[in-house]
């Protein structure tokens, strides 16, 4: 899988974000400059992990037999410290369907171990970013 991203005009600062067949954009808010036209990289971080902790539910549901019918996972990012090293989400879980106490408390415990909950805060990532060979302009 390769995530490629490309600058959609010299003006402004959206971008197309290709992941595999799939398109996504990407921009800046118009505080800073601008145009609001589609989710900042940050959304999709926060986003990642919201969807990661619904397909974890459903997944693990259909596979133990529990009654789960839906799931809403709502992640509120504060970030006002991210510059002294803290970012920090909080989730709050609907789960839907008639579950008893046991299976909510067990689906409660199963999305805090989404994979990319663990990525978040238990991985060490590197990231190691290389020039293209040869520049060439558009």
């Amino acid at each position: 899988m390769t995530v490629t991203v490309n600058t959609v005009s010299a003006e402004g600062f959206r971008h197309s974000v290709q992941i595999d067949e799939h398109e996504l954009f990407a921009d800046v808010p118009k505080e800073i400059g601008g145009e609001g036209t589609a989710p900042e990289p940050h959304d999709y971080f926060d986003a990642a992990l919201g969807a990661c902790k619904a397909l974890t539910l459903k997944m693990y549901a259909k596979k133990k037999d529990i009654p789960l019918t839906g799931v809403t996972v709502e992640v509120k990012r504060d970030n006002s410290e991210e510059q002294k090293g803290k970012y920090a989400l909080h989730v709050k879980l609907t789960l839907k369907g008639v579950l008893t106490d046991a299976q909510r408390d067990e689906l409660h415990r199963v999305a805090d171990r989404c994979p990319v909950h663990k990525l978040m805060t238990s991985t060490e990532v590197s990231i190691e970013t290389h020039l293209s060979e040869g520049a060439f302009s558009q």
